[in-house]
C-alpha cells in the first residue's frame, strides 16, 4: 500500500541559481537531489514513494515546495504546491500541472508538473494496468513473501536523505525491475493459501472474519473474544468503548506488612546499647535493647496493618533506624537509618525481601560512609496475596552482607549520595478557594476583591517535606523557588508528590497533587540518564471547582482517586545532581533545604499556539432516571477553558480573563454570539466558545433510563484554547499506544486461541509479533521529526533517545522471537510479549504533560451529576495517521459515572448515561478537516449569518439523511453471573439498547446460567448517517443484565457491549456473512468479570418496500411460552444426545436456614432443561451420605464443547408438608473436565509390550546435583540406591567448611539420631532442591537470552543449540556451584559426605495443592447462598456465603457408548462409569494429628509477641492444649502428637487452630486451617500413612503404618484387578509387566540380618506412578506447610503451620504408637574460659604526678548477654606496657541446641511478666578489655566477638596475632570448639577509630574448654582464681599494687628506679635557693652591724 510522487519538472524559475524540491505528505518529508545552475527549468525526474498503513483520505494533503538552494543561507522559498488527493484516491492514477503559491496564497508564474500513483490495500482503486506503468506480475500466491518490514524500512529515510540516493532505494521508476512493485503490492495481502501466516491480513479482512467468525464454515469457530469483537474498528469512523467502568483507585484496601528485623552488624560506635526502630508512615515499633554489643542480635517480629489505597500504601516509607542508649528519660542518639518505600518491597518478586541486609547511613553527616547493616525480612501483603516465605532452615551459612543487600535488583550496591533539585517557578488557572460567602464577608471587612487564595507548594520525597514560601493572594502565583533533598542515589522511593496548598488559618488545604514518578523520569540502563523533568507544566486534576464551604471530593485534591475536574497548573523542572561527599564544602546534613532561583523565559515551555477543541453530541441515552427529568446539558471543558464557573477565554497574554457570571446561562451566551458582528467571526481571533449544550428536557426510554430527544439536529461545541505547543510528547506517545493497542489485541486473541484449543496459535502469535516489530520501526521513523521544537527539555531529548533505543531493540527481539515461535513453545513466546506489551504501556505514559485533559460534564438543573475525562492525547489531531489519538475524529462512545467516592461499589457500576460523542482537538490553523470523521450526510448549522463564514464552527449539525432498520437480537444464554438474591441465585433478565430503544428479555427465575433463547426484535430503529458508513460501522449495542426483585427496583447484575452484523437492502442474507454466528461475551461488573452471554445480533436495513425483504421470523413455536420468539434454527447450535452419569456420596457442614437445622435434604441436579433428583437422606446428622450412589440423566446439548451449558447443583431440604427450602446451589460452568475418555486408547499400547525393567536410578530426583553415577546391570542393586541417597546427602555442609580443614566426619551414632534430625536433613535438601530449580530456571532463561542475542547477531545459530542440548543433570550442578561460589564459600568445592540420614518430604505448601486436592475420584462443590459480595477481588472465594459442601462427581459422554466397556470383567451397570468405588457406609478411623511447629504468627499482644497453643476440633471432639503454651513466641515449636478418633462421614473435616493465651480475658484465635479428611482417606493417592523412604523395624525411622509395604502392595494389586506382585531371587519384583529391583535384607534391633521383600515392594510404591493404567503417586511420608488463616483479615495469612495427619482404619491392625517430635530439649553444657594474660593494650590513662601513660587493664566477659551472666577479671593496675597478667576464670554454664547452633535462654521479660520466655540466640563468646577508673566510668578499650561454631584458630604467640584475624575472618580456617573441646591461642581486640576504621586495641591470651554439665560436675573448678583446682597468683610486677595499700614502697619504687636523678637535681636547687634566701635575710642585719661598726 503506498503513495508514489514522480515530481518531473519546475517551469518558468526566475533568474539562476540552485533549485531543490521538498515533497511533505503525512507530515513525512522527502528532499529532491540538489539541481546546480538552473535558469527557467528545473528537470528533477524523480520519485518519492510513501508506504501507507492506512487508508488515504480524500481530504489529506501533498505539499511540494520548490526552493533556492543556498550552501551557507537557509534556502529562500520559491512557491508551493498544495494538492488535496480525493482524485488521487478515486483514480489510483493522475498527472497535473498546475502553478505554484506564494507566501500570501496568491498564483506566481513558476508551474509545476508531477505525476501520482496510489496503490491502496484492498485493491479498491483499479490496479496500474501492466502497460502503462512497468512490468507487475500478478502473483497474488505471493512468490514474494517479502517481509512487511524490509519493505518499509528499506524507504523509511529520515528527511535529509532523498530515496534517489540511497544505497538501495531506486534512482527513478524508469530503470526498476518488477521486484519493487509486486513487493509494493502486496504490501500486506498476503494469499490465504499459503499455509503460514494468515496472521498479516489486510485489517478490514481480518475484521470481517472477526464479524462472521469463520463464516460458518465449522460450529467450532465460535470465539470468546467477544470484547475484541466489538473492538476491532472496522471502519475509522467509531472508536472503541471501554468496558471496565468503575475506577479502581482511590479505594481502600487490605494490606498487612511484615517485618522481622534478625540482627545488626558493624555498627559504628563503641560500647553501645542499640535498638532497632521500624516505622511506616507514622507508625514506630522499636525493637528490645541490647547492651553493650556492636552486633546485636533480635530476631524480632513486627506486623503492622492498614487499610488504605494501593497508592497511598506504596508511597508511604518504611524506615529502619538504629538508636543508641535510648530509654525512658532520653530518646537516644541515632546511629544510621535506611528508608524504602513500601512500593518497591511490593514490586520485588513474592513481595518480599528476605534475610537481606539493610545499610545505614547517617542523614545528620552524608560524608560519614556507612553506619552498620540490619539484616531484616520485609514482606507486604494485599488481600489475595499469598507469600512463600522461603523455608526456615537453619541459618548456618555465614553471610555475605555485600552480596546480600537489602536493594532491588539492578541497583548497585554502592549508592552515592545527590541532591534532588525541584524547581518552582509558578502556577495559573487556580481555583477561588473561598465560597462566595466568606468573599462577600472578606469584602466587607478588607473593603477589596482580592484574589482569596494564599498558595504555596509542598514537596514530599522519601519521607521529607519541603514548601515554598506563600504566595498571599494571587491565582496566578510565582515563586521561583527550589526545594533541595538529599538523599542516597538510586533512590528506593519511587515517586515525588508536589502538591499546591491553600495556606489559611485554620487548617491548610490541597488545592491539587501531582506524583512524579522517577522511573519514568531516568534511565537506569547504561546509555541512561539521571532523573531530569522539565521545565514543564504540570496538570492538575481534582475535585469540581463549584465552591462550597466542604468539598465533599478533597480526597481527590490530595491526589486519591482520578480527578473530576482540572485544578491548577503548576510550572516546574526537577534536576539530580551526584555529591562528591570527599570535597570538604559540602553540606553534610540531609535537611530540606528551600533556595531562590532564577526566573525563566515564558517560550522555554515551548511556543504558546492556539488550540481548537470541537465536540458534537450525537445522542445522550442511557441518563438515569434518578437524575430527574429536570432539563440536562453537557459542559466541555480543557483546562480552565469553557469552565462556565471561572472559565478563561483568552490566553495568559492579554491577561484579560472573561470572568462569568456563575448563573449565565447558555441563551444569553448564544446571544452573544448571534449579535457578534461579520467581521468579527471573519477574523476568527475574536470566536467566542460555545462550551455548553443546550438545555432540553430528557425524555423516557423504560424504567430505568431516560434519553435526550437529538434525533436529527446534533447540538455541538467548541473552544478556542492556548497551551504551550508540545504535540510532539503526545505524538509519540500516541503511537506507542497504538502499537501496544494492537499487540494487546492481538495478544488476547492468541489467548482466546489457546483456551479455545483453536488451530495455529503460533501463527497468530507470529503475525502478532511481525506488526510489533513493524509498528517498532515505523515509530522510529516517525519519531526522529521535529527534533528542534521550541520548549524541548532535557527530558525530551533523553526519552526521544532511549524510546528510540528500546522500540529498536524491541521490533528486533520481536523479530527473533517470532523466528523462534513453534508449536510448543507459544505459551512461553506469549509470555514474553506480554512483557513487551508492559514495556510499550510503560514508555507510553508520557511524564511531562502538555494539554490538559477534556471534562464532559453532564449538567441538570445546574447541578453538576456525572462527568467522563477524555485524555487530550486521545483526541489530538496530526496528519500523520499513527500520531493521532484514538479517538480524534471519531464517534467514540462515552460513559458518563459519578464523581469521586460515590463513584464506588454499585453506584459506580450503573452508567450515568451514556454519549455518542465526537470530538477533535488539533492547532487552529490545521482545522479545516475538524468534521471529516463524522458520519457523513449532515448540514452545519451555524450562529452567525452571513459571508465569509467558512471558518466558523457549527453550533449544531443536521442529518437529513436517515437510514431505516431492524435489530434482532438473539439472546440465547448467559453463565456464571453473579449471585444477587440471598438464595445465592438471581432471577435475571437482560436488557438490549440500541440507540434510543430498549427491549428486555424474560425473568428466568433463581438462576445463575438463563438459557433465555429469545429473539428480541427492534422495528423500524432510526439511524443518521450514511447507509455505506452504518454497514461498517453501526453503533454499538449495549446489553445489561438485572435481577428482578418482587419489591423494589431490579439490582445490576452486569454489563457488555456488542457490535451487530449489518446487512444492507441490496445485500444477500446468506453464508458467509449470514446468519451470524452465537458468540460469548464477557460481561463486567464495574472491573470484574461477572459472567458471559452467548448472543449474537444482526442489523438489517429496512428498504422502500418495507420488511417484506427481510429474511422471515419463525412465528412462536412455543405453545407454552407465549409471543416469545425464539432464537431461529440456523443460529442455535447443533445438539447431540449425552448422558450424564452423577456419582452422589453425600453433604458436609451444612448450615442452618433461617435458624433451622438442615435434616432431610436432597440434591438436585439440572442441565439444559433436564434434570434427576438424589436419594433423600433420611437423617442429615446420623449420615449425611446418599443410599444410592449413581443415577444418570440423558439431555441433548450443543456438538461444540464450548456452547456446553453450565450444570447446576443445588441442595434442598425436604420439610414437613410437602414444603421445600433451598440450601444453597453451585454451578459448574465448564463440564469439559467430567466428559469421559474411555481407557482402552491409553491401556492398549501397553498390552502387547513385553516385561519392562524400571530402572531405579532413573529417580526425578533434582536433589541429585551431581550427575548420577550409572552403573552397569550386573553390579548390586543395593549399590544404585545407596548411591542415589549417598548423592543426596553430600550437599549439607559444604558452606562450613573452609579449605585448610581436614575434618573427620564421624558417622552418626544411631542412637543420637532422632525425628528431627530426618526433619532437618530433609530441609536441608528441600532448600538445595528449590535452589536447583532457581539456579535451573536462571540458566534457561540465560538460554534464552542468549540464543536471543545471538539470533540478533546474527551469528550462526547452531552452537547455542549444541548448548541447549547438554543434560539437565550437569547444567543444574554447574550452576549451582556457580551459585555457591558467588555465595563466598571461596570457590572450594570440597564435599564432605553428609552423615546418612533417611529423609522425609518438606513440602512448603498444603498437601493438596500437590496432589490436586485428592479429587482424583470424589469432587467437592461448595454450595452457596446469599448476595455475592461487592468486593474488588472476586476470584477471593467469599466464604460467607458457602452453606455446605457437596460431596460427588459427573461422568458425561456422548451416546451411544461403545460396548467394550460395558463387557469388560466385574462390570457393575448400577455403577456406570464409577467402578471400584468404595462403599460410602459410615467408618471409624483413629486420627492422628502431628504438630511440628508454626512460624510468623501474626502478633497478637500488645508487645508484639503472642503466647500460643494449639487446638484440635474433629466433629464433636475437641483437643485443647491450653496449659502447655509457649510464651511470647511467634515461631513456636510444639512437637506434639494429638489421637482423635472419628467417624467417617459425620466427623471429617479437621480443624488445627492456633490460639493465643491470655492471663485475663478470652483466648484470641490467632489463625487456623482446616483440612478434608474424607477426600484424603478416600483417595487413591493413598494420603492415610505417608510411605517412608526406607523400610526399617527400629530406631528413629520406624515404619509407623500398621501394613507392610507387601501387605500394601499385595491390596493395591488386588484393587487394580493388576497380576502379581511375583518376587523373585536376585532382588526382583514384578508388578504388571514392570520389573523393580531393590535390597533384600533388613537389620534388627540386635544387628542381625534377615531376609526381606519389605524393600522390594517399598520400592515399587515408590514408583506407583509408573505402573500402568492404575498407577498414581502415592503419598510420601512428609511434613505439609500450611497457612493459618482468620476471618477478620480474610485472605490475608496469620502464620504457617507445619504438620501432618495419619488415619488408621479402626477395624484393621491397630497402629503403633505415635513417634516421639517433642522438641529437642536443650543439652546443658558448661564453658570454661581462663584468661591467661594480655599485651598491648592502648594506654588510657595519664599519671598525676608524672603525666606517663598507663592503664588499669581488666577483662570482661560473656555468652548470653551483658545483663544475664557477664563476668570481670580483678584489675591490673598501672600496665606500662599494655601487658596484663591475669590468670582468671570465667565458668559460663548454658543450655545449647545443636541442630540449630542456638543457645536457649529463658528469662522474665520485664518486672511484670508473668512467666519466663524463650529465647534463642547464636552461641557467640564476647570478651572486652576495660580501663578501671575509680571515680569515672570506666573506659571500654575493645573486643573481640568469637561465633563458638566457626571462629579462627588463636595466634601461638602475641606476635602472630594480628588485626587480620578480625578483617579476614571468612578466607581464615575455622574452628568449632562443639568438635575441639578445648582451644588455647591469642586473639586481638579490636575497637573502631573516629574514622570508622577497625583498630587494634589489644591482644589476649586465652583457653576455652568445654564440657558437657555431666562432665563438668566430675571436674568442678572455682570462679576466678578459687577452689576447687584454683589458678596460681599471676607475677605481676610491683606498680601494680594499690598507691593508698604500701605508700613507702611505691615512694620507694618511685626514688629509687625511676626519678633518682630528677630527685637530686630537685634537692640541689632547693639547697641552693635556701642558701640564697638566707643570705638576702640576714644581709641587711650584717650590713647595719658593719657600718654602725657594733
Amino acid at each position: 500500500m503506498a503513495l508514489v510522487v514522480c515530481l518531473k519538472t519546475v517551469t518558468e524559475l526566475r533568474g539562476k541559481g540552485d533549485r531543490i524540491a521538498k515533497v511533505s505528505f503525512r507530515g513525512l518529508s522527502f528532499y529532491s537531489r540538489v539541481l546546480e545552475n538552473c535558469e527557467d527549468e528545473a528537470r528533477f525526474e524523480e520519485a518519492f514513494r510513501w508506504p501507507v498503513a492506512s487508508k488515504v483520505d480524500g481530504n489529506e494533503m501533498l505539499e511540494i515546495h520548490i526552493y533556492n538552494y543556498s550552501k551557507v543561507f537557509t534556502n529562500r522559498l520559491i512557491g508551493t504546491f498544495r494538492m488535496v488527493l480525493q482524485k488521487v484516491v478515486e483514480e489510483g492514477h493522475l498527472e497535473v500541472s498546475d502553478t505554484l503559491i506564494d507566501d500570501n496564497n496568491t498564483a506566481i508564474q513558476t508551474s509545476i508538473s508531477i505525476e501520482i500513483w496510489y496503490q491502496p490495500m484492498d485493491g479498491s482503486v483499479r490496479g496500474w494496468s501492466d502497460g502503462e506503468f512497468l512490468d507487475v506480475p500478478d502473483d497474488r500466491d505471493g512468490m514474494f513473501q517479502f517481509e512487511t518490514e524490509s519493505l518499509l524500512s528499506s524507504h523509511s529515510h529520515s528527511s535529509g536523505t532523498p530515496p534517489g540516493r540511497s544505497s538501495h532505494g531506486i534512482p527513478t521508476f524508469r530503470k526498476a525491475g518488477k521486484g519493487v512493485f509486486s513487493a509494493m503490492k502486496i504490501g500486506k495481502v498476503r494469499s490465504h493459501k499459503k499455509g503460514d501466516d494468515p496472521a498479516i491480513l489486510e485489517t478490514e479482512d481480518l475484521d470481517r472474519k472477526a464479524m462472521r467468525l469463520g463464516g460458518g464454515l465449522d460450529p467450532d469457530t465460535i470465539s470468546l473474544a467477544s470484547v475484541t469483537a466489538v473492538t476491532t474498528n472496522v471502519s475509522n469512523k467509531r472508536s472503541k468503548p471501554d468496558i471496565k467502568m468503575e475506577p479502581s483507585a482511590g479505594r481502600p484496601v487490605d494490606y498487612q506488612i511484615s517485618v522481622t528485623v534478625i540482627e545488626a552488624r558493624q555498627l559504628v560506635g563503641l560500647n553501645m546499647d542499640p535498638v532497632v526502630c521500624v516505622e511506616i508512615g507514622e507508625e514506630k515499633k522499636y525493637t528490645s535493647m541490647k547492651e553493650s554489643t556492636n552486633c546485636p542480635y533480635y530476631n524480632e517480629y513486627f506486623v503492622f496493618d492498614f487499610h488504605v489505597p494501593p497508592d497511598v500504601m506504596f508511597d508511604k516509607i518504611l524506615k529502619l533506624s538504629v538508636i543508641h542508649s535510648k530509654n525512658l528519660l532520653r530518646s537516644g542518639t541515632l546511629v544510621g537509618n535506611f528508608k524504602l518505600d513500601v512500593g518497591t518491597v511490593y514490586s520485588q518478586s513474592e513481595h518480599q525481601f528476605y534475610h537481606k541486609w539493610a545499610m545505614l547511613s547517617d542523614p545528620d553527616d552524608i560524608t560519614a560512609g556507612c553506619k552498620g547493616y540490619v539484616k531484616c525480612d520485609i514482606a507486604v501483603v494485599g488481600k489475595g496475596d499469598n507469600i512463600k516465605t522461603p523455608h526456615k532452615a537453619s541459618e548456618t551459612d555465614e553471610d555475605d552482607i555485600e552480596g546480600n543487600l537489602l536493594l532491588p535488583e539492578g541497583i548497585p550496591s554502592e549508592r552515592q549520595w545527590a541532591r534532588f533539585y525541584v524547581r518552582i517557578y509558578r502556577a495559573e488557572g487556580l481555583p477561588k478557594m473561598n465560597t462566595s460567602i466568606m468573599a462577600n464577608v472578606k469584602k466587607a471587612f478588607i473593603g477589596e476583591n482580592r484574589d482569596l487564595v494564599d498558595p504555596y507548594v509542598q514537596v514530599q520525597f522519601a519521607g521529607q517535606k519541603g514548601k515554598t514560601s506563600v504566595q498571599k493572594s494571587s491565582y496566578e502565583p510565582i515563586w521561583n523557588e527550589q526545594v533541595i533533598f538529599t538523599e542516597m542515589f538510586p533512590p528506593l522511593c519511587k515517586r515525588m508528590k508536589v502538591q499546591i496548598r491553600d495556606s489559611d488559618k485554620v487548617n491548610d488545604v490541597a488545592i491539587g497533587t501531582h506524583f512524579i514518578d522517577l522511573r519514568k523520569i531516568s534511565n537506569d540502563g547504561d546509555k541512561g540518564f539521571l532523573p531530569t523533568l522539565g521545565p514543564a507544566w504540570v496538570n492538575m486534576y481534582g475535585s469540581t471547582r463549584n465552591y462550597t464551604l466542604m468539598d465533599e471530593h478533597q480526597d481527590l485534591n490530595e491526589g486519591l482517586g482520578e480527578g473530576v475536574s482540572f485544578r491548577a497548573r503548576l510550572l516546574i523542572s526537577v534536576a539530580v545532581e551526584i555529591l562528591d561527599t570527599t570535597s570538604s564544602e559540602i553540606m553534610s546534613s540531609t535537611e530540606v533545604q528551600v533556595e531562590p532561583v532564577s526566573n525563566i523565559s515564558e517560550s522555554a515551555t515551548g511556543k504558546v499556539e492556539e488550540f481548537f477543541l470541537f465536540g458534537s453530541f450525537l445522542e445522550a441515552t442511557m441518563i438515569d432516571r434518578k437524575i430527574g427529568d429536570k432539563p440536562i446539558n453537557f459542559e466541555v471543558t480543557i483546562g480552565n477553558y469553557g469552565n462556565q464557573i471561572d472559565g478563561v477565554s483568552k490566553p495568559v497574554a492579554g491577561r484579560k480573563k472573561k470572568k462569568d457570571g456563575v448563573g449565565e446561562s447558555d441563551e444569553e451566551e448564544s446571544e452573544l454570539i448571534q449579535n457578534s458582528s461579520d467581521e468579527e467571526a471573519e477574523d476568527d481571533g475574536d470566536l467566542v466558545s460555545v462550551s455548553t449544550s443546550p438545555p432540553m428536557k430528557p425524555v423516557i426510554t423504560d424504567r430505568n433510563y431516560f434519553h435526550l430527544p437529538y434525533f436529527e439536529k446534533k447540538p455541538c461545541i467548541y473552544i478556542k484554547s492556548w497551551w504551550q505547543d508540545q504535540r510532539r510528547r503526545l505524538y509519540n506517545s500516541n503511537v506507542m499506544d497504538k502499537i501496544a493497542d494492537k499487540l494487546e489485541e492481538g495478544l488476547n486473541d492468541v489467548q482466546e486461541i489457546i483456551k479455545t484449543e483453536k488451530a495455529f496459535p503460533e501463527r497468530r502469535l507470529r503475525g502478532v509479533l511481525e506488526e510489533l516489530s513493524t509498528g517498532c520501526s515505523r515509530f522510529v521513523t516517525l519519531a526522529n521529526k521535529d527534533q528542534n521544537l521550541a520548549g524541548r527539555t532535557k527530558l525530551d531529548q533523553e526519552r526521544l533517545k532511549s524510546c528510540m533505543r528500546e522500540m529498536e531493540s524491541m521490533g528486533q527481539q520481536a523479530k527473533t522471537i517470532r523466528s523462534q515461535v513453534k508449536r510448543n513453545t507459544v505459551r512461553d513466546k506469549l509470555k514474553l510479549a506480554l512483557n513487551f506489551l508492559q514495556r510499550l504501556r510503560f514508555l507510553a505514559d508520557e511524564p511531562q504533560h502538555s494539554i490538559p485533559d477534556v471534562f464532559v460534564w453532564m449538567m441538570s438543573n445546574n447541578k453538576r451529576i456525572a462527568y467522563a475525562r477524555i485524555p487530550s492525547k486521545d483526541i489530538l489531531y496530526s496528519i500523520v495517521d499513527e500520531e493521532r489519538g484514538k479517538d480524534c475524529g471519531k464517534v467514540k462512545a462515552v460513559f458518563l459515572r459519578l464523581p469521586g467516592k460515590k463513584g464506588f461499589g454499585p453506584a459506580g457500576w450503573t452508567v450515568q448515561a451514556k454519549l455518542e460523542m465526537y470530538l477533535w482537538l488539533g492547532l487552529n490553523k490545521q482545522r479545516k478537516d475538524f468534521l471529516s470523521g463524522l458520519p457523513s450526510g449532515f448540514e452545519e448549522n451555524k450562529a452567525v449569518k452571513g459571508t465569509g463564514l467558512q471558518v466558523v464552527p457549527p453550533i449544531s449539525l443536521v442529518y437529513n439523511m436517515k437510514q431505516v432498520f431492524q435489530l434482532r437480537a438473539h439472546m440465547y444464554q448467559a453463565r456464571s453471573l453473579f449471585a444477587a438474591d440471598s438464595s445465592g441465585l438471581s432471577d435475571p433478565f437482560a436488557r438490549v439498547f440500541f440507540s434510543t430503544h430498549s427491549q428486555v428479555t424474560e425473568v428466568l427465575s433463581e438462576t445463575l446460567c438463563p438459557t433465555w433463547d429469545q429473539l428480541l426484535v427492534f422495528d423500524n430503529v432510526e439511524l443518521y448517517g450514511e447507509a455505506t458508513e452504518l454497514r461498517d460501522d453501526p453503533p454499538i449495542i449495549v446489553i445489561e443484565i438485572y435481577d428482578q426483585d418482587t419489591v423494589g427496583k431490579a439490582e445490576f447484575i452486569g454489563r457488555t457491549f456488542a457490535k451487530p452484523l449489518s446487512k444492507m437492502v441490496d445485500e444477500h442474507y446468506g453464508p458467509p456473512r449470514f446468519p451470524p454466528q452465537l458468540e460469548y461475551y464477557q460481561i463486567y461488573r464495574g472491573n470484574c468479570p461477572a459472567g458471559e452471554l452467548l448472543a449474537a445480533f444482526e442489523l438489517l436495513q429496512i428498504g422502500p418496500a418495507g420488511r417484506t425483504e427481510l429474511p422471515p421470523i419463525d412465528g412462536p413455536t412455543d405453545v407454552d411460552r407465549g409471543p416469545i420468539l425464539p432464537v431461529p434454527l440456523g443460529i442455535r447450535p447443533v445438539l447431540s444426545r449425552y448422558r450424564i452419569e452423577v456419582l452422589f456420596w453425600g453433604l458436609r457442614d451444612l448450615k442452618r436456614i433461617n435458624l433451622a437445622q438442615v435434616d432431610r435434604p436432597r440434591v438436585d441436579i439440572e442441565c439444559a432443561g433436564k434434570g434427576i433428583q438424589s436419594a433423600l437422606i433420611q437423617n442429615y446428622k446420623k449420615n449425611p451420605n446418599f443410599s444410592t450412589l449413581v443415577k444418570w440423566f440423558e439431555v441433548d446439548l450443543p456438538e461444540n464443547e464450548l456452547l456446553h451449558p453450565p450444570l447446576n447443583i443445588r441442595v434442598v431440604d425436604c420439610r414437613a408438608f410437602g414444603r421445600y427450602t433451598l440450601v444453597g446451589s453451585h454451578a459448574v460452568t465448564s463440564l469439559r473436565k467430567f466428559i469421559y475418555t474411555s481407557p482402552d486408547k491409553r491401556a492398549n499400547n501397553w498390552a502387547h509390550t513385553g516385561d519392562i525393567v524400571v530402572n531405579i536410578d532413573s529417580e526425578p530426583n533434582i536433589k541429585k546435583m551431581e550427575t548420577v553415577v550409572k552403573l552397569d546391570a550386573t553390579s548390586d542393586a543395593v549399590v544404585k540406591i545407596d548411591v542415589n541417597e549417598d548423592e543426596k546427602e553430600k550437599e549439607k555442609k559444604k558452606k562450613k567448611k573452609k579449605k585448610g580443614e581436614e575434618v573427620e566426619e564421624e558417622e552418626p551414632d544411631e542412637s543420637m539420631l532422632d525425628w528431627w534430625s530426618k526433619y532437618f536433613a530433609s530441609i536441608e535438601t528441600m532448600m538445595e532442591t528449590l535452589r536447583a530449580q532457581e539456579a535451573a530456571w536462571a540458566e534457561a532463561e540465560e538460554r534464552e537470552d542468549m540464543e536471543i542475542a545471538a539470533e540478533n547477531a546474527e551469528i550462526k545459530g547452531d552452537d547455542s543449540h549444541v548448548k541447549g542440548t547438554k543434560p539437565k543433570e550437569k547444567t543444574k550442578s554447574k550452576s549451582s556451584k556457580d551459585k555457591k561460589k558467588n555465595h563466598g564459600s571461596d570457590g572450594t568445592e570440597k564435599k564432605v559426605p553428609k552423615p546418612r540420614v533417611d529423609e522425609l518430604m518438606v513440602y512448603n505448601k498444603e498437601l493438596e495443592s500437590e496432589f490436586d486436592h485428592f479429587e482424583d475420584w470424589l469432587h467437592t462443590f461448595n454450595l452457596y447462598r446469599g448476595k455475592a459480595v461487592d468486593d474488588d477481588d472476586h476470584n477471593m472465594v467469599d466464604d460467607d456465603r458457602i452453606v455446605g459442601r457437596f460431596k460427588g462427581s459427573l461422568c458425561m459422554y456422548k451416546l451411544p457408548l461403545s460396548d467394550e466397556i460395558t463387557r469388560e470383567a466385574g462390570f457393575d451397570p448400577n455403577m456406570g462409569m464409577f467402578q471400584s468405588i468404595p462403599h460410602n457406609d459410615p467408618i471409624n478411623v483413629l486420627v492422628r494429628v502431628y504438630v511440628v511447629r508454626a512460624t510468623d504468627l501474626h502478633p497478637a499482644d500488645i508487645n508484639g509477641k503472642a503466647d500460643p497453643y494449639i487446638v484440635i476440633k474433629l466433629g464433636k471432639s475437641e483437643i485443647k492444649d491450653k496449659e502447655n503454651y509457649i510464651s511470647k513466641q511467634l515461631n513456636p515449636v510444639f512437637g506434639k502428637s494429638f489421637d482423635i478418633e472419628a467417624t467417617f462421614p459425620m466427623e471429617s473435616m479437621l480443624t488445627v487452630s492456633v490460639y493465643d493465651w491470655d492471663l485475663v480475658g478470652t483466648d484470641d484465635l490467632i489463625g487456623e486451617t482446616k483440612i478434608d479428611l474424607e477426600n484424603r482417606y478416600y483417595s487413591k493417592h493413598r494420603a492415610t500413612c505417608g510411605i517412608a523412604s526406607n523400610y526399617s523395624l527400629h530406631g528413629y525411622n520406624v515404619w509407623r503404618d500398621p501394613q507392610k509395604p507387601t501387605q500394601l502392595l499385595a491390596k493395591l494389586c488386588k484393587e487394580g484387578k493388576l497380576d502379581g506382585p511375583h518376587y523373585s531371587p536376585g532382588g526382583k519384583v514384578k508388578v504388571s509387566n514392570r520389573i523393580f529391583l531393590g535390597p533384600t535384607e533388613i537389620e534388627d534391633e540386635n544387628g542381625l540380618k534377615k531376609p526381606t521383600e519389605e524393600h522390594l515392594a517399598l520400592t515399587v510404591l515408590k514408583h506407583w506412578e509408573e505402573i500402568p493404567r492404575v498407577g498414581c503417586k502415592l503419598v510420601p511420608e512428609h511434613v505439609e506447610t500450611r497457612p493459618l488463616l482468620n476471618l477478620d483479615k480474610p485472605g490475608i495469612e496469620q502464620g504457617r503451620i507445619e504438620m501432618w495427619v495419619d488415619m488408621f482404619p479402626m477395624d484393621g491392625p491397630a497402629p503403633g504408637p505415635a513417634i516421639d517430635i517433642s522438641p529437642r530439649k536443650p543439652k546443658k553444657y558448661e564453658l570454661r574460659v581462663i584468661i591467661w594474660n594480655t599485651d598491648e593494650v592502648i594506654l588510657e590513662d595519664d599519671d598525676y604526678f608524672t603525666g606517663e601513660k598507663s592503664s588499669d587493664i581488666f577483662v570482661r566477659g560473656w555468652l548470653k548477654g551483658q545483663q544475664e551472666d557477664k563476668q570481670d577479671t580483678d584489675v591490673h593496675y598501672h600496665s606500662l606496657t599494655g601487658e596484663g597478667n591475669f590468670n582468671w576464670r570465667f565458668v559460663f554454664p548454658f543450655d545449647y541446641l545443636m541442630a540449630e547452633e542456638k543457645i536457649v535462654i529463658s528469662k522474665k521479660e520485664s518486672l511484670f511478666s508473668w512467666d519466663e520466655t524463650e529465647y534463642k540466640i547464636p552461641a557467640r563468646l564476647t570478651l572486652q578489655v576495660w580501663d578501671a577508673d575509680h571515680f569515672s566510668a570506666d573506659d571500654f578499650l575493645g573486643a573481640i566477638e568469637l561465633d563458638l561454631n566457626r571462629f579462627p584458630r588463636g595466634a601461638k604467640t602475641a606476635k602472630q596475632c594480628s588485626i587480620d584475624m578480625v578483617l579476614n575472618e571468612q578466607e581464615l580456617p575455622t574452628i568449632s570448639i562443639f568438635k575441639q573441646k578445648r582451644v588455647k591461642g591469642w586473639w586481638p581486640f579490636v575497637a573502631r577509630d573516629e574514622n570508622d576504621e577497625l583498630e587494634l586495641t589489644g591482644k589476649v591470651e586465652a583457653e576455652l574448654h568445654l564440657l558437657t554439665a555431666e562432665e563438668a560436675e566430675k571436674n568442678p573448678v572455682g570462679l576466678g582464681r578459687k577452689e576447687p583446682d584454683p589458678l596460681e597468683k599471676p607475677n605481676r610486677p610491683d606498680t601494680t599494687f594499690l598507691w593508698f595499700l604500701s605508700p613507702l614502697k611505691a615512694i620507694r619504687y618511685l626514688v629509687c628506679n625511676r626519678y633518682k636523678w630528677l630527685i637530686i637535681k630537685i634537692i640541689l636547687a632547693l639547697l641552693l635557693l635556701i642558701m640564697v634566701g638566707l643570705f638576702l635575710y640576714s644581709m641587711p642585719g650584717y650590713l647595719v652591724k658593719k657600718l654602725l661598726g657594733a
